[in-house]
C-alpha cells in the first residue's frame, strides 16, 4: 500500500511511503482494539480510593441499649455503618485495576486500529520536519494546512522536545514517538499524521 507523503505546507512532494499490507492491510478486530482500549484506560487509574470502615471510626465501643425488650434492631456500637457517622460497610479500598494482555494480542489490536485509520482516511504522511525554536502558531499552521481538524497525533521516529513545546499550547493536537504508540491514542485521534521517520520504526515494532 502506498500513500502520498505530504509537506508541511500541506501539497504533494511527489513521493510516496510504502506501508506494508500486514502491518497496515490487516482486518481490523474490534474486540482486541477495546481489550487494549480498556487496558490502557484502567492503568490510567490511580487505585487510591478509601473509605473508613467501622474498625477505623474514633467512637466510643459501649453498647448503645439493652439487646432485648426495645422494639427496634439490636444494636451495639455507634460505629457501625447504619447509624451516621458509623463506617461504611463494604466501602473502596486502594487496588490496582492493571489488565494483562498477551504481547501478540496488543501487538495486533495496534495493526488493527492503523488499518481503520487508513480505511477511514484519518491517516496521513507528511515529511519530517523541525523548527529551530519553539513556536506554537507556525505548528497549528501545519495542521490547518494538513486539515487535520480538532484532534491530531503527530506520530515522529525520535523524541522532538522542539516539536514537544511547540504543540503543548494547541488544543487537541499530541506529539508521540513510535515507540510509544499505543492503541488508545490511534484509536482517539481524528487524524493520524505519521512522519517518515515514524513509519520504518512502526514497521520494525510491529514486523
Amino acid at each position: 500500500m502506498k500513500l502520498d507523503i505530504l509537506g508541511i505546507n500541506g501539497s504533494s512532494t511527489g513521493r510516496s511511503a510504502d506501508l506494508p499490507d500486514e502491518i497496515f492491510g490487516v482486518e481490523p478486530n474490534e474486540h482486541v482494539v477495546y481489550l487494549a482500549v480498556k487496558q490502557y484506560l484502567a492503568a490510567q487509574r490511580q487505585g487510591t480510593h478509601k473509605a473508613k470502615e467501622k474498625g477505623e471510626i474514633t467512637g466510643s465501643t459501649k453498647k448503645l441499649k439493652k439487646q432485648k425488650g426495645t422494639g427496634t434492631a439490636r444494636a451495639g456500637s455507634i460505629k457501625s455503618g447504619v447509624f451516621r457517622g458509623g463506617g461504611r460497610m463494604f466501602g473502596p479500598r486502594p487496588r490496582k485495576y492493571n489488565i494483562k494482555l498477551n504481547k501478540k494480542v496488543k501487538r495486533l489490536a495496534r495493526m488493527s486500529a492503523l488499518s481503520s485509520k487508513i480505511s477511514s482516511g484519518q491517516l496521513k504522511v507528511v515529511e519530517d520536519f523541525t523548527f529551530e525554536a519553539p513556536k506554537t502558531k507556525e505548528y497549528a499552521n501545519i495542521l490547518k494546512n494538513l486539515e487535520c481538524g480538532n484532534k491530531s497525533l503527530l506520530v515522529v521516529g525520535e523524541h522532538d522536545n522542539i516539536l514537544n513545546l511547540s504543540s503543548r499550547n494547541v488544543p487537541r493536537a499530541n506529539v508521540v514517538t513510535a515507540a510509544d504508540l499505543n492503541t488508545y491514542q490511534v484509536m482517539n485521534a481524528g487524524t493520524l499524521l505519521l512522519t517518515e521517520g515514524a513509519i520504518s520504526k512502526i514497521v520494525s515494532s510491529l514486523s
